[in-house]
């Protein structure tokens, strides 16, 4: 039969500072912290937060090192575009591309303070 993949359990980051980490997804992206926001016990000093973002998990983690050449990527859906985009310019943010229209969509990518790129949705 094969291998059937069933879901997404979550979308992991690697980040190497978790504290300026944690100020950019929960300070700008206004992410909150899940029931995992812990130490790794067999791993001292490294870090494991997720963040509930609808259905889906999304974590950062120092666990492993950013490469910010590619990797994962993950959308985050916004309520208004046009406002998600002024604030992350706002707060000085790294615009890769401010406004990709589709027929069904409008997305802009970002980046991380590591180089992980971020798609910011909104579904037309």
């Amino acid at each position: 039969m094969g291998l059937k993949i069933t879901g997404i359990p979550f979308v992991g980051y690697p980040v190497s500072d978790m504290k300026r980490a944690r100020d950019f997804y929960e300070g700008i992206l206004g992410l909150m912290p899940g029931a995992i926001d812990q130490e790794i016990p067999e791993m001292p000093g490294k870090y494991w937060v997720e963040y509930e973002v609808g259905s889906q998990t999304f974590a950062i983690s120092n666990a492993w090192e950013p490469s910010g050449q590619s990797g994962p990527s993950v959308a985050f859906e916004v309520e208004d575009f046009q406002e998600a985009l002024n604030h992350l310019k706002n707060q000085g943010v790294k615009i890769v591309a401010e406004c990709i229209e589709t027929s069904g969509c409008r997305i802009a990518l970002i980046e991380d303070w590591d180089g992980n790129g971020i798609t910011i949705h909104k579904i037309k």
